[in-house]
C-alpha cells in the first residue's frame, strides 16, 4: 500500500501565507471572525440593522447588564432540538452555550451574557424548522430564521484582552434595491455608536479592503445597518476581522 506524505510549506521551513496559518490555528494569540448577516425585506425609507428581524435597530439597550437568555420555538417540529448562542460573559470574555427546545417557550440559559452575536443548530439538531427567538428581558435578541439554521447579524463585540482588525466589508442589495450602507461602532469605552464607514449599493454589491486595517479596541461593538431608498428589499452584509490577543505586562 503507498504512503503518502503530505506536508504544508510551513512544515519544510519555507514560509505560507498568513492568511492560511491563520485559519489553520499555525499563529499564536491570532484567530479570525468572518461576520454575516442578512435582513429579509428592508421597508422603503426604513433604517434598520442587517439582521434576521426586518425594520429594526439591534436592541444593544438589553444588554445594559449580564443577564441570562430565554428561547422559545414557533414549530413543534423543533421540540427537543438543540441550539447553541455565542456571545460574551459580564467581564467581556467568549462564552457559549448548548440550550435544549424541550418546551415551546421558557427554555432559559444558565449563564449570564453581556453580548450575544451568533447561534446555531447544535451538532446532530436538524436545522430548524420555524423561527427559533432568544429573547432578553423580553427583547428579541437573536432569531435563526425557519431553515437557515443559523442566525443572520452583521453585529459583533470585541472581546475582552483582544484587539480586532477589520480588513473587508461587503453588502449587497437585491436588484432593483437602492440603499445607503454604514457600520456603525461603539469603540470600547465610549457610550454612542458613530459611523465607522459609509457606502452606497444599488442593485449591487458593494466591496471594500482596507489597505491598513482598522484597529478595534476590546469591547467595541459593530452595527452595520442599511437605509433603504426604493423597493422593499433583502440586504446582505458581511464583514471579516482579525484578533490579536493582548500581551500581558512583562
Amino acid at each position: 500500500m503507498a504512503v503518502y506524505d503530505i506536508r504544508s510549506i510551513s512544515q519544510v521551513g519555507t514560509s505560507e501565507p498568513f492568511e492560511l496559518q491563520l485559519a489553520r490555528g499555525q499563529i499564536p494569540g491570532h484567530s479570525f471572525n468572518h461576520k454575516f448577516g442578512a435582513v429579509p425585506q428592508m421597508s422603503i425609507n426604513t433604517t434598520g440593522t442587517i439582521w434576521d428581524i426586518n425594520d429594526t435597530l439591534y436592541p444593544w439597550s438589553a444588554f445594559n447588564t449580564a443577564g441570562t437568555l430565554s428561547v422559545a420555538r414557533a414549530s413543534a417540529s423543533d421540540a427537543d432540538k438543540t441550539i447553541t448562542i455565542v456571545g460574551l460573559d459580564a467581564n467581556y470574555n467568549e462564552i457559549s452555550e448548548s440550550v435544549t427546545l424541550t418546551a415551546a417557550s421558557g427554555n432559559l440559559t444558565t449563564k449570564s451574557f453581556i453580548r450575544v452575536y451568533r447561534a446555531f443548530m447544535f451538532n446532530g439538531s436538524a436545522t430548524n424548522v420555524g423561527d427559533i427567538n432568544v429573547t432578553k428581558g423580553g427583547t428579541t435578541v437573536l432569531r435563526i430564521t425557519a431553515g437557515k439554521g443559523q442566525t443572520l447579524m452583521a453585529i459583533y463585540t470585541v472581546p475582552a484582552n483582544y484587539t480586532a482588525y477589520l480588513t473587508q466589508g461587503v453588502m449587497t442589495i437585491q436588484d432593483g434595491g437602492d440603499a445607503t450602507g454604514d457600520m456603525f461602532v461603539r469603540y470600547g469605552g465610549e457610550t454612542a455608536f458613530r459611523i465607522g464607514h459609509t457606502f452606497e449599493v444599488a442593485s449591487s454589491e458593494y466591496h471594500y479592503g482596507f489597505s491598513v486595517p482598522i484597529r478595534l479596541p476590546e469591547k467595541s461593538d459593530v452595527d452595520v445597518r442599511a437605509a433603504v431608498r426604493s423597493n422593499n428589499a433583502r440586504v446582505t452584509a458581511a464583514f471579516d476581522i482579525i484578533l490579536i490577543k493582548e500581551q500581558g505586562p512583562l
